[in-house]
């Protein structure tokens, strides 16, 4: 499954919403430095659906806010 993540890094909380079917918006707290908030929304993701890390992988958007992931 591939679902479009809006990401709002640099919170005061971490949270993840469902917007639509593969539609979500995270924040997390880190900031989008050296890929730290990256993997802070892929750890968050994994928590939210109750899987491992190693089954959330980024597909596209590194350096963007809005990124796909692909849930294995």
């Amino acid at each position: 499954m591939r679902i479009t993540v809006l990401v709002k890094a640099g919170r005061k909380e971490g949270k993840v919403e469902r917007l639509s079917d593969n539609n979500f918006s995270v924040w997390v707290k880190e900031k989008p430095r050296e890929g730290k908030a990256n993997y802070a929304v892929r750890e968050s993701i994994a928590e939210y659906f109750k899987l491992p890390k190693s089954r959330v992988k980024l597909v596209s958007g590194e350096t963007s806010k809005t990124k796909l992931f692909d849930i294995s």
